[in-house]
């Protein structure tokens, strides 16, 4: 069972934490609601329970790029929102945070914990979403593959009163040999999936006997949908998308290019791009509904990714030229700009994306199954998304 976690307080090195939170906490809960998070009565507990600024001690990096520290008037009120707080920076690149509640909400969710189920997590971050698993009453190991990090992540569960989660520094490729899961769930972006992490679970597991469940960000058109990955003990590996996210990519042979791999984002901004098709639609996609067009995107056409294009806020949807600094971008309002020497190749394959995605009615990120196949470095395979059909409506 999970360790108790004393609230409204629990003490450590004279401080103490939760006290005059509890409004904060709660208007927390009910704007992770508001944001979509499926929250059980269980999870809705947890999440008002675990005190989140026990484990940014050293405080996260403000949206305006300024470093916010516990003294700071406005310390609480920020950890206290649904939002990503991001903890180290190596130069202005993000390299560990604590992740959107909301989407932490969904994984676990999509997790299903169980009092007693042993839980593997592949990337420490601040050791919040530990505590929350074992506040949920799982057995929970977490691992990461930076010292500093995972020491962090063990200070911030003691300043919590989490006393059972082991964290250890660790490849996140081999996970732990040799030690049975019931479940794992990562929080870095991958390629694919260690077969490490596919050991069918004993059958006295909380899931269906024989059956393994990783709760996984996978890279997917330059972003990093979560995908739910099963291998049962007789069928092949299998996965289908949870929601669309975007994560801090893992290293090493977890993120090793397939023979699905799309482009990588390009690192600047692209211009020179010019409309070369009107909008298709009256009214522009709503967030959700550009990403299920990306995701299939995705599917269609291994040139799709995400970029930053002149002239729009956010990220794009990007059929990408060998180059890198052309192709054709498919926008919320259906409307095709394009560049490059080859823009009219690009935009006639942009053009057959919507197409094709009008044709199969829309359908939403979360109907497509996956088959996935091994691949990546063949002394460090990883499975990977590999075949795609819809599902019936």
């Amino acid at each position: 069972m999970g360790a108790r976690c004393d609230d409204p307080r629990a003490r450590r090195g004279g401080r103490t934490y939760g006290e005059g939170v509890t409004d904060l906490r709660r208007r927390f809960v009910e704007q992770m609601r508001r944001d979509g998070a499926p929250l059980t009565p269980e999870l809705a507990a947890v999440f008002a329970k675990v005190p989140r600024e026990a484990f940014v001690a050293d405080g996260f990096q403000r949206r305006d790029g300024s470093w916010a520290t516990p003294g700071a008037a406005d310390f609480l009120d920020v950890v206290y929102r649904d939002d990503v707080l991001v903890t180290k920076v190596d130069g202005a690149v993000p390299v560990s945070s604590s992740s959107q509640p909301s989407l932490m909400a969904i994984m676990l969710a999509a997790l299903d914990v169980r009092p007693g189920a042993r839980v593997l997590e592949i990337g420490a971050g601040t050791g919040y979403n530990a505590a929350l698993l074992s506040m949920l009453g799982a057995d929970v190991t977490s691992i990461d593959v930076q010292p500093d990090v995972a020491d962090r992540a063990r200070a911030g569960l003691d300043r919590a009163g989490v006393h059972n989660v082991r964290v250890l520094v660790a490849d996140g490729y081999a996970g732990v040999p040799a030690e049975p899961f019931d479940r794992v769930i990562v929080t870095v972006g991958v390629a694919g999936v260690s077969p490490h992490w596919l050991g069918p679970p004993p059958p006295s597991g909380p899931g269906p006997a024989g059956d393994a469940l990783v709760v996984v960000p996978v890279e997917h058109a330059g972003t990093h949908p979560v995908l739910a990955v099963r291998r049962s003990a007789t069928g092949p590996v299998t996965a289908s998308v949870i929601c669309p996210s975007g994560f801090m990519s893992a290293a090493g042979p977890l993120t090793a290019r397939h023979p699905r791999s799309h482009p990588c984002p390009p690192p600047g901004v692209l211009g020179d791009f010019v409309p070369v098709a009107p909008p298709r639609w009256r009214e522009p996609l709503d967030t959700l509904g550009y990403r299920d067009l990306w995701y299939a995107a995705g599917v269609w056409d291994t040139r799709a990714t995400h970029a930053a294009l002149s002239g729009h806020n956010g990220g794009i949807l990007v059929l990408l030229d060998e180059t890198g600094a052309g192709g054709a971008a498919i926008l919320p309002d259906g409307s095709i700009a394009a560049g490059g020497a080859a823009a009219r190749r690009y935009a006639a394959a942009a053009a057959d994306v919507i197409d094709l995605w009008e044709a199969a009615d829309r359908p939403p990120m979360q109907s497509w199954r996956i088959a996935l196949d091994l691949a990546g470095d063949p002394e460090f395979p990883i499975w990977c998304p590999a075949t795609w059909t819809l599902a019936p409506p």
